[in-house]
């Protein structure tokens, strides 16, 4: 299913991921992705689905019942979620940065002790304002952000609206991570939507540790290989 950025005007290829997620779309609702060739955001929505016809033609989209509203599929089943599904990693020496953005409380110790667990060296802010500021001259391979941080509203937050607006030359370097009450843990369409890599839920956090093993391998093995290829392009 290929589309055209309406910035660049170079050819997109939607994953399966997206694909999947556009045809869950209420109507009337849409999802943002980057370009991979601009880095420039695009809204997509159910009606820009195009499938292919034979020998690679686009043929016209399919037609959407007024008012008609999809299920989304349900969170994952966290039960499997046990020690024995992961090995312990060995020491690593070019030891990666993480900003947490948390009120102090138990979590926030929680949360620290999981990053240093994996082999992360935790770094904090007092605001979101520091934080933003430390990311145009420090580098982050993960950054968490718990959703009251900024208040009661994640969306109007200007730390996350940050993170949604940074260029994808340097956000795909990025592990983005929401904590909060409203979130399913590991549910990949929740993180899509609030353009992040991982949501958590507060009451998994004692497992935080076990459940960033699981997450950040099947994320650097699905954008691994492209992020190394864009890298070696210079993008």
């Amino acid at each position: 299913m290929i589309t055209d950025c309406p910035h660049c005007r170079k050819k997109l290829k939607l994953s399966p991921k997206i694909e999947d997620s556009l045809r869950l779309l209420i109507l009337g609702k849409s999802i943002r992705i980057n370009c991979p060739q601009c880095g420039s955001a695009i809204l997509l929505d159910a009606g820009m689905l195009t499938p292919e016809g034979p020998q690679g033609t686009v043929t016209s989209p399919r037609p959407q019942t007024t008012g008609q509203q999809l299920t989304p599929p349900a969170p994952p089943d966290l039960s499997g979620l046990d020690t024995s599904s992961f090995e312990a990693k060995g020491v690593v020496e070019d030891v990666p940065k993480a900003l947490i953005l948390m009120p102090e409380s138990p979590d926030f110790r929680l949360v620290t002790e999981a990053m240093e667990a994996i082999g992360y060296q935790p770094s904090f802010v007092h605001s979101a304002e520091e934080a933003m500021e430390k990311m145009q001259f420090a580098t982050y391979a993960a950054v968490i952000l718990h959703s009251h941080y900024e208040g009661d509203s994640l969306e109007n937050g200007p730390f996350h609206q940050f993170m949604r607006a940074m260029n994808m030359n340097k956000r795909r370097y990025i592990f983005y991570m929401l904590i909060g009450p409203e979130f399913h843990t590991l549910y990949d369409l929740q993180a899509l939507a609030c353009s992040a890599n991982l949501v958590v839920n507060d009451q998994n956090l004692a497992q935080l540790a076990l459940i960033l093993r699981k997450a950040i391998p099947q994320y650097e093995s699905m954008f691994g290989a492209i992020m190394q290829e864009m890298n070696t392009l210079g993008r």
